[in-house]
């Protein structure tokens, strides 16, 4: 994770008084669902309940073997070793009533690592990360490991992006937790529309011009596109052929919600729309603000870092890591990223040509 963009040495130094962030890595080598509802989730809600932290989110990653990246942020470092506890209890708890059955990295999946491996470090595999074999090391299913917290303030803005990209991520995984709870995200069919949605939501709410939304979302198919060619990760031909079967009822759904956010009538979003809807409109307001400040810090392709002051720069840099992270906590694959991303470019482009 990249490091650029300064942080602040501690937190003292900033007269924050909330806690360090602590980072659990939860290696779990099944469908990460039955851990986030029935571990996380809990313990999540205790923890709040208890007034204990300040902070929460997750992610689900894939480096030294599948796993939730679990972080907790106690309300005070007096909190620390409650929280600490009370983490552990509950996580040892969940691995041995219910754990992963799965082999770590065999067939498929090794073959997935390696591939995401050699793209994650181009320049070479750390060797702190390889076997004698080369290929990457992976931990014991069904354990937990503490892990430094890494903030990537070269890809959210800075400090103060980083920031916001925190309040932002505990809502995310929030909205996310409800979702897998009460709907069946198990059933691929309801985790792409779901996601669809989510995201229609959010890049419809930062991006209202509809030409602009299209090439946005046009870019980021062909990022991926782009970033995993050669892999049979990415394809393009199924989507053109499945098109077809989803084009009218997507592009209906789409048209609806896009129309509702431009109206300013989010209340009429179905419920866990809603919600999503009015978290991303105060987001777009946050980034504005960082932008017109001066205080969003970015790293730049090119090496080195650079402010951005321009409000339509700003939303557009950061909406693409917002969405993929979304995604990430719904479980979607970076294959589903790039699927939905050409059906929602496809559907809005030829309902412009239309109008």
């Amino acid at each position: 994770m990249t490091a650029s963009a300064a942080a602040p040495a501690n937190a003292e130094d900033t007269g924050d008084r909330r806690g360090q962030w602590i980072a659990l890595h939860i290696f779990y080598a099944a469908n990460p669902q039955p851990l986030l509802v029935d571990c996380v989730a809990p313990l999540i809600r205790e923890l709040t309940e208890q007034d204990l932290l300040a902070g929460h989110f997750f992610i689900n990653y894939w480096l030294e073997g599948p796993h939730v990246r679990l972080r907790l942020r106690p309300r005070t470092p007096a909190d620390e070793p409650e929280v600490r506890a009370r983490a552990e209890a509950a996580i040892s708890r969940f691995l041995a009533t219910r754990p992963a059955l799965y082999a770590m990295g065999t067939g498929y999946l090794r073959e997935l690592y390696d591939i995401l491996f050699a793209l994650e470090f181009p320049e070479g595999r750390p060797a702190e990360l390889v076997d004698a074999n080369g290929q990457m090391l992976l931990r014991p299913n069904n354990s937990y490991h503490y892990r430094p917290y890494e903030p990537e303030y070269g890809k959210y803005g800075g400090p103060a992006g980083i920031e916001v990209a925190e309040w932002h991520f505990q809502h995310s995984s929030d909205t996310v937790l409800r979702a897998i709870s009460s709907m069946n995200l198990h059933l691929r069919p309801v985790l792409l529309g779901t996601a669809a949605q989510l995201m229609t939501v959010h890049a419809g709410t930062f991006l209202p011009d509809r030409e602009q939304l299209v090439d946005f979302l046009d870019r980021y198919h062909h990022y991926w596109h782009r970033a995993f060619a050669g892999t049979d990760l990415i394809g393009i031909d199924e989507y053109t052929r499945m098109y077809d079967s989803v084009a009218g009822e997507l592009g209906r759904r789409v048209r609806q919600i896009l129309t509702l956010v431009a109206q300013g009538e989010t209340r009429r979003l179905p419920g866990f729309l809603r919600g999503w809807a009015e978290h991303t409109a105060q987001l777009r307001e946050k980034v504005l603000a960082l932008a017109t400040s001066g205080e969003l810090t970015v790293s730049a392709w090119s090496g080195g870092d650079r402010v951005l002051t321009d409000p339509g720069e700003a939303l557009t840099f950061l909406l693409s890591p917002y969405l993929h992270m979304t995604n990430n906590r719904l479980h979607a694959t970076i294959r589903d990223e790039a699927y939905l991303s050409y059906l929602l470019a496809r559907v809005l482009r030829e309902s412009v040509v239309s109008s």
